[in-house]
């Protein structure tokens, strides 16, 4: 199948490991698992795969170190287990993986660094020049500062953010169960194993909720998350079991484990359109005239002052806009040249009055064109709807959970 060929031609992968990957039944870091993790992986970048690791289990060396004797629920104490266990973790990382001749580097992540065109871009740049130098990146979430995000966060979302950054062409999860059921493995009998997920439906969203549950606090709900995020940047995505030996050379080497999310081979978008599209929310809206759309939407243009017939939001130059039509529907989104306040003075003038306006013009577009994703007449079929799309709240939700 399409699908398949994609994963045993995929160089660069991007490995998430959850905490329950990691860890023994009392949320202790076992070095054996971390021993077995790091000899596959250093298996796979001999095989010439570029290889960044997504890594929860900070928390779970702090609690080891802590000598705590169960998960802390307090957000403070929690943060600073977390503190105390990243530092063991890279430790125990870099013990084994140095054992292989293999240089690792540590980087810690929040949502900013992605919801930032500019620190999008920085985290790419660097992620690019560590695999170019045959540097395996471990990622986490930030979570000695992360607040909210910790309390019902994950690194499937993650890991997934991390994949469309750096347009890898698989995105393995590992976790303690054989990939998504149709019920709880544990607790029925008639459980079955979905091998290939090629869209995910709302019934595969209700076998989320309802279904397997992992050790980690989003459980599958958050892996599936994580599956649409990468699909819709065309993506292929593979939950499975990280206990089974050589799981992640049988992967690559097209042996059918775990659950298989295929995407559409339309689905495939580059950094920019994927980041304007599904990354950055919209921080306010400009609404343009039918013959604007049409320059947009029929002829490939820019989106000019002339167009604009409304402005709603504050908004900075810089951010993502969501452009509508005269009746209020979305049909572009695309990042602006203009503040909210500029584009109100400026609306419905030529280019050329921009400067005697503004005092200022460094770009004759709003929105230039090459910053600018169509929703729907230029891409048909791909709609854009609440289920196309997570939310911010979704993707903010990075921390050592699962």
């Amino acid at each position: 199948m399409e699908g398949d060929i994609a994963v045993a031609k995929a160089k660069r992968i991007v490995i998430k490991v959850g905490t329950s990957t990691l860890t023994d039944d009392n949320h202790r870091l076992v070095h054996a698992k971390v021993e077995k993790l790091a000899r596959e992986i250093v298996e796979l970048r001999r095989r010439g795969k570029e290889v960044i690791l997504v890594s929860s289990g900070a928390i779970g060396a702090g609690i080891g170190k802590l000598n705590l004797k169960q998960r802390p629920r307090d957000i403070k104490l929690l943060q600073a287990t977390a503190a105390v266990g990243q530092s063991i973790l890279m430790s125990t990382y870099d013990r084994y993986f140095s054992a292989y001749g293999q240089t690792i580097a540590q980087l810690l992540l929040t949502h900013a660094d992605f919801r930032s065109r500019q620190r999008y871009l920085n985290l790419r740049n660097t992620l690019l020049t560590l695999l170019k130098s045959g540097v395996i990146p471990i990622i986490n979430e930030n979570d000695t500062t992360a607040v909210d995000e910790i309390k019902v966060g994950d690194n499937d979302n993650l890991s997934a953010l991390v994949a469309s950054n750096l347009e890898a062409d698989l995105l393995i999860i590992l976790t303690d169960t054989d990939g998504l059921f149709t019920r709880d493995p544990r607790r029925s009998k008639r459980a079955e194993l979905i091998p290939v997920v090629r869209d995910i439906t709302p019934e595969i969203e209700r076998i989320a909720h309802r279904g397997a549950k992992t050790s980690s606090a989003g459980g599958m709900r958050t892996k599936i998350e994580a599956a649409r995020l990468a699909m819709n940047a065309g993506i292929p995505v593979i939950i499975a079991n990280g206990a089974k030996e050589n799981v992640l050379l049988r992967i690559v080497e097209g042996e059918p484990i775990g659950t298989r999310f295929l995407p559409r081979k339309t689905d495939r978008m580059n950094d920019r359109e994927h980041w304007i599209r599904f990354i950055s929310p919209p921080r306010g809206r400009i609404k343009v005239d039918e013959g604007a759309k049409a320059a947009l939407v029929a002829k490939g243009g820019s989106l000019l002052p002339s167009g604009i017939i409304g402005v709603e939001g504050t908004f900075m130059p810089g951010d993502t806009v969501s452009i509508t039509d005269s009746r209020g529907i979305e049909f572009a989104r695309g990042i602006t040249n203009y503040s909210s306040v500029e584009i109100e003075k400026i609306k419905g003038l030529h280019t050329g009055d921009i400067e005697h306006v503004l005092g200022h013009k460094e770009y004759d577009e709003v929105v230039y064109r090459g910053n600018l994703y169509l929703i729907h007449e230029g891409n048909a079929g791909r709609e854009d709807s609440a289920q196309d799309r997570l939310s911010w709240n979704q993707l903010s939700r990075l921390s050592d959970s699962a």
